[in-house]
């Protein structure tokens, strides 16, 4: 692993795609640590709706421009930040003019399909693409991976599981790369039967045994639809074939995944619940920066465990395969399809089970589209997802 400059700029130039959301926050947190304005550069940070804090992050730590997805807001953000000397940008083209900007590594944590537009743009100029947004690679995995290549960038994952694969993947033995493991906490349902999750509630679904994090996400870690995404990922970022990749319930979430050989090692990234530590790998790769984590101490953690994940109750990672093995746009239409249910369970028009049941049957009707050749298709197979799923959902 070199530690040539980026094609895209100097490394130590910074967007932050989605500032103001819990990954945002912890990069922040994370340059910080790292020396914050004496060590890096804040080209552009990007929000939606929490403009105080959006505000708050641009003055503290000097960014350059900052940009409300919301068009609506841009008078709110620019009165905030009047007399600062810091641009003020909204909407879609905004996010266009963030990703632009001449930072040569740019932080992808918008969430849903509304990240691939500016994380795309990133790419297209040849920035390395420290990547959150699971959405990029699940419904736009082959575009993303070739535009970034054709570029001379780099897509750095920066999800704990699949940070843990790109650290312990030795480039010098892809030849003799067998399988990944992918490990899942199990969720708040790991043990629930499944008429017990059938009556599960939002508030139930987002309390995480392991990890803070977001609504969306949380419910996703419970429903195990992140579980199936990350398999799709795993799939772009690793050329992987399907058959490669595994998921195992780890409920202690201290192993984060594991990749075997063909001799027999497996070998594995290990730390606390902590996704400050897959920040910093990603933002100083090649090089292990000094972070402010929990170390593990092995002895009071006493064991770890792991078991099989019942499909039964956690049909996601059915759905992953078959999206693998139907291929062309089916991760799109899974991403948007799972989107749509899930908004419609937090809104209690759904049960915690239909989320699953409505995904399947919009990937049925949406089978056989071809791969992706622009961002246009994509989109396209995007809305026509969230439409059926819509109408399923009532």
């Amino acid at each position: 692993m070199s530690a040539r400059a980026p094609a895209g700029g100097d490394a130590r130039r910074i967007t932050i795609l989605g500032s103001t959301g819990s990954i945002g926050v912890n990069t922040l947190d994370v340059i910080a640590q790292l020396g914050g304005r004496d060590a890096f550069e804040i080209e552009a940070l990007t929000g939606s709706a929490n403009i105080a804090l959006l505000a708050r992050q641009a003055r503290q730590c000097g960014a350059r421009l900052a940009v409300t997805a919301d068009p609506a807001r841009y008078g709110e953000l620019k009165e905030a930040l009047a007399g600062t000397g810091i641009a003020v940008a909204a909407g879609r083209s905004g996010l266009a003019e963030a990703a632009q900007r001449p930072a040569g590594r740019v932080m992808a944590a918008i969430v849903g399909t509304a990240g691939l537009e500016p994380t795309l743009a990133a790419a297209e100029r040849g920035a390395d693409i420290a990547l959150a947004n699971k959405e990029c690679l699940v419904a736009a995995g082959d575009l993303l991976i070739r535009t970034a290549a054709r570029a001379g960038g780099r897509v750095i994952p920066v999800d704990s599981e699949h940070s843990a694969i790109f650290q312990t993947l030795e480039t010098d033995n892809r030849h003799a790369l067998e399988r990944i493991v992918l490990t899942a906490s199990g969720g708040p349902f790991r043990t629930w039967p499944r008429e017990k999750m059938a009556a599960a509630t939002p508030d139930m679904a987002r309390v995480h045994p392991n990890w803070s994090m977001g609504m969306k996400i949380s419910i996703g870690s419970a429903s195990m639809f992140n579980k199936a995404l990350e398999m799709i990922e795993a799939r772009h970022l690793f050329d992987l074939r399907p058959e490669q990749i595994e998921v195992v319930v780890h409920p202690q979430s201290i192993v984060h995944s594991m990749v075997g050989y063909a001799d027999g090692s497996v070998l594995a990234q290990l730390g606390a619940p902590d996704m400050r530590t897959a920040i910093g790998y990603a933002l100083s790769w090649p090089r292990r920066p000094h972070l402010d984590v929990e170390r593990l101490d092995f002895a009071r953690i006493g064991r770890l465990d792991f078991e099989a994940p019942d499909e039964e109750r956690f049909p996601a990672l059915r759905l992953a395969r078959l999206a693998l093995a139907r291929g062309g746009l089916q991760g799109a239409v899974l991403n948007a399809a799972e989107e749509t249910a899930c908004a419609a369970f937090v809104a209690g028009r759904i049960g915690f089970l239909a989320m699953a049941e409505i995904t399947e049957k919009v990937m049925d009707r949406l089978a056989g589209l071809p791969a992706a050749g622009s961002i246009g298709a994509v989109m396209a197979a995007d809305a026509d997802a969230r439409r059926l799923a819509a109408t399923m959902a009532g």
